[in-house]
């Protein structure tokens, strides 16, 4: 008697629209600020992203689950998924503009302070959906990755991400992978700054080598940069010089979540290197994951990062988890809160990065300085 196979089915595709979610909660926290009149209202977004959503990862927990292999071919070539973020970039913008008009209103200390975390968190968030664009070799999706990255000002990060840090990644050599006992504000002027140095580094080398000058309008760094300026003096024409402080530091705030989720990403992971003299292959081993399910949909599986590492063009629907990759223990949105209280970052991380190298430190991608936990006068260096 022949047993019928039911067909795989991909049961969180209803779930990924819950992603543009983010880019809706200013709009949701503008209706509230109308109805209440308190500029309190403006703080929903941070609070939900940074207080609401951690309690639903922690009540909602795990998704391990892998599509199989012969699911993949069809799951990568569905427009389905790929639209849903397209579709974030509209949203995002919509977003940056009522904050905008919000902003020149004069909303107070604490209604604006809000304002820029608002604005801040999802054009950070937004980022990612630039993460997922940019790895992409269809055109019009690199450029789209352009325009998502525009509002923080961080289009550099299309060129050093692809390019940089996909090469140096787990190595003393990147500055966007963070080292055992490097506190997330020393890592954050060391990875910006550096970052920065690397993509022009690698972009302006690109042009050379072929015979041209860097300052052309095909540098994607200079032409994303160029959005950004454009996207800054649309707004402040339509809104007055009073809007230039507020897209600063929002911006500021956006790539700051980018260098956040960087830190732990990587935090003290190391690739040996081999008889050559060569960094051994990046493999599962070298990339802290989560998969816990809330922040994996909101994020596009961005926590499935050993995967992204091992195969940059896999759609997010598609990425595996693996069970030999080192486990965050908590979801991105959790994990950002502790790395910026330093203490106890080193509290929950160094023992797991020890444990993860059998206890040596030596094997770790490690600070200067850094003594374990357990030796006296151990910690950050």
């Amino acid at each position: 008697m022949d047993v019928a196979v039911t067909p795989w089915r991909d049961t969180k595709r209803p779930l990924w629209p819950l992603a543009l979610v983010v880019p809706a909660l200013p709009f949701i926290a503008l209706l509230l600020a109308t109805a209440t009149g308190s500029p309190w209202a403006w703080w929903l977004t941070p609070v939900f992203i940074l207080g609401v959503i951690p309690v639903i990862d922690l009540l909602i927990g795990d998704d391990r689950a892998n599509p199989p292999d012969d699911a993949v071919p069809a799951l990568q070539a569905s427009p389905y998924y790929r639209w849903i973020t397209y579709l974030f970039l509209p949203a995002q913008y919509a977003a940056l503009v009522m904050t905008c008009v919000v902003w020149s209103g004069d909303p107070g200390v604490t209604g604006g302070a809000g304002l820029v975390l608002t604005a801040g968190l999802v054009n950070g968030i937004a980022i990612n959906t630039a993460h997922e664009l940019g790895h992409k070799r269809e055109s019009v999706e690199r450029w789209l990755s352009k325009i998502a990255l525009a509002p923080t000002g961080y289009g550099h990060f299309f060129v050093e991400h692809n390019r940089g840090h996909h090469v140096r990644v787990a190595t003393p050599d990147d500055p966007a992978s963070s080292r055992l006992g490097e506190s997330f504000w020393r890592f954050w002027p060391r990875t910006v700054a550096g970052s920065l140095r690397s993509a022009w580094h690698l972009e302006t080398s690109r042009h050379r080598l072929r015979g041209r000058s860097p300052w052309r309008p095909h540098n994607d760094i200079l032409n994303a940069w160029a959005m950004t300026v454009a996207l800054f003096a649309a707004l402040v024409a339509g809104f007055g010089l009073q809007v230039l402080p507020f897209l600063v530091l929002q911006a500021v705030v956006g790539f700051s979540v980018l260098e956040a989720v960087n830190y732990l990403e990587h935090y003290g992971l190391l690739r040996r290197r081999n008889a050559a003299g060569r960094h051994e292959k990046v493999d599962p081993r070298h990339s802290w994951n989560s998969d816990r399910l809330t922040t994996n949909i909101f994020l596009f599986q961005l926590q499935r990062h050993s995967d992204h590492h091992a195969n940059p063009l896999r759609r997010y629907q598609t990425l595996r988890s693996f069970d030999v990759s080192p486990q965050l223990p908590a979801g991105y949105a959790t994990m950002l809160l502790i790395a910026l209280v330093p203490p106890l970052w080193r509290r929950v991380m160094d023992p797991r990065v020890l444990a993860h190298y059998g206890g040596d430190a030596s094997l770790a991608n490690t600070s200067a300085g850094y003594r374990p936990p357990h030796a006296p006068g151990g910690g950050a260096a």
